[in-house]
């Protein structure tokens, strides 16, 4: 049998809908909105920067009138769907915190330390069950010419106070036994991984014993500056808000131009059925990091509570943003991640997989969260995360609160805040050129040729697609 048909072999039984989503534990939804009601501030989106930031308000001033209002049910869209290892850093990582905000970037890791901790706080101080582990994040060497990459990424860890440590070939294969594994930076403070439905759930509980009111099923249809004042309306009722904040990242919803700076690029996911002890004895993976590769298209990965792999990777994009192509919801998708799954972990061979789905990432040009304004600064919107919005969002939709409310706190100085991400160019061109790239990503660590040059003139139009930019 060949590896094509033995990934689609293994892929037979799978359900094509996230496995975080697909649990008893999920709550019921709350109402759709009915009527025409008003508020302190609205908030459009249930996921995690909507839910945040409706604590962050109520924490702020417990008689804020808040209002949540959901298109569909709480975290269905990347909240509920993401690998959800979770990181300190607030934009995307050290590396790109040093290659776009190098004059904030002391600041920024000071910030990202204090919302990780944060984070953990509210977890326990709220006793939210969401599976949470802090064995740390693990970047793992694919082949020697990923060590430089590592080495890189080891010293800004050491300059900015991270338990970081290099591993050996042998000392990552300890950790992880791969044969695609020749080094390691493992950095064991303040990261791990969290079942993100579970902490979305938790997080509508606070917010709702908090006094928020949460529609879900209640898309916003559109929207008036009332000066001052915003009135949205939705498909049977409506919400005077006196502020809103739009924390639909990919979605894009309120205004087209948001779409002209965020690209709903596709990440895909493959969920073993649960190993049992023998099997996972093969891999080993005892301290249970959250792990990443260093390969141009990189694959990622973790262990669930309940002893699945999650194998992330293979990004895709699908005309006009589309959020939810049919077309993704078929094993021929996954049959590339799944046969790279079988290369990192040969052990595991007989393996098959419950799950498998993709869900789209808020990407930017700089890869972290970005504010726009509408209405006289009425209306804000917080997103662009770019995939690392787990413990980001936080973060995120704080200085969103703080940039609505024009509080003038020095966070909304610093240069992430005030500045947008560079313009994305509108369809076709963007499907043509995201098509381009992304096979130009699946095949240049083989191949080479022409793929460089391409991957190095999108970098240079500010598209950072590679864990380190191009020679």
């Amino acid at each position: 049998m060949s590896t094509t048909e033995h990934a689609k072999q293994a892929l037979l039984k799978t359900k094509f809908f996230p496995y975080w989503l697909d649990n008893k534990a999920a709550p019921e939804p709350e109402p759709s909105l009915k009527d025409n009601i008003s508020c302190d501030l609205l908030i459009v989106g249930a996921g995690f920067t909507g839910l945040w930031a409706a604590i962050h308000a109520k924490e702020q001033n417990p008689e804020r009138d808040v209002v949540i209002i959901e298109s569909q049910c709480v975290a269905i869209g990347a909240s509920g769907r993401p690998a959800a290892i979770l990181s300190a850093s607030v934009v995307h990582g050290l590396e790109n915190a040093d290659r776009f905000f190098p004059e904030d970037i002391v600041e920024l890791e000071r910030l990202g330390k204090e919302n990780m901790d944060g984070f953990r706080e509210t977890i326990e101080k709220y006793e939210i069950d969401c599976d949470i582990e802090w064995g740390g994040e693990l970047t793992v060497a694919v082949g020697e010419e990923g060590i430089p990459d590592l080495e890189r990424e080891y010293k800004l860890y050491k300059e900015h106070g991270h338990d970081a440590h290099m591993l050996s070939g042998e000392e990552v294969r300890a950790e992880i036994n791969s044969p695609l594994f020749d080094g390691g930076l493992w950095s064991k403070q303040r990261s791990g991984t969290v079942h993100p439905a579970k902490l979305a759930w938790g997080l509508k509980r606070i917010a709702k014993e908090k006094g928020v009111r949460i529609f879900e099923y209640t898309p916003l249809q559109d929207s008036k500056h009332l000066k001052p004042g915003v009135l949205v309306n939705t498909p049977e009722g409506s919400v005077k808000a006196n502020k809103v904040l739009l924390a639909t990242n990919a979605f894009a919803a309120g205004s087209k131009k948001i779409k002209n700076r965020v690209a709903a690029i596709r990440d895909r996911i493959v969920v073993t059925e649960p190993l049992t002890d023998e099997q996972l004895a093969t891999i080993g993976w005892k301290n249970r990091q959250g792990v990443y590769d260093t390969r141009t298209q990189l694959n990622y990965m973790r262990l669930t509570a309940d002893n699945r792999i999650l194998f992330g990777g293979r990004l895709g994009y699908f005309f006009n943003n589309n959020t939810d192509p049919k077309a993704d919801k078929s094993a021929d998708n996954f049959v590339n991640l799944v046969k790279n799954f079988y290369k990192t972990f040969p052990t595991l061979k007989d393996v098959k997989f419950s799950h498998a789905w993709s869900g789209p990432i808020g990407l930017t040009t700089r890869m972290a969260v970005h504010y726009q304004s509408y209405y006289k600064g009425d209306m804000v919107y917080a997103g662009g995360y770019s995939g690392f919005g787990v413990t980001a969002t936080r973060f995120g939709s704080r200085i969103g609160l703080a940039v609505l409310d024009n509080t003038g706190i020095p966070e909304t100085k610093l240069k992430f805040a005030r500045t947008q991400p560079n313009w994305i160019p509108p369809e076709p061109f963007r499907w043509i050129g995201a098509k381009i790239t992304m096979y130009a990503l699946d095949t240049m660590d083989e191949k080479g040729g022409w793929r460089v040059p391409w991957i190095r003139l999108v970098e240079k139009m500010g598209f950072p697609i590679t864990q380190n930019e191009l020679g």
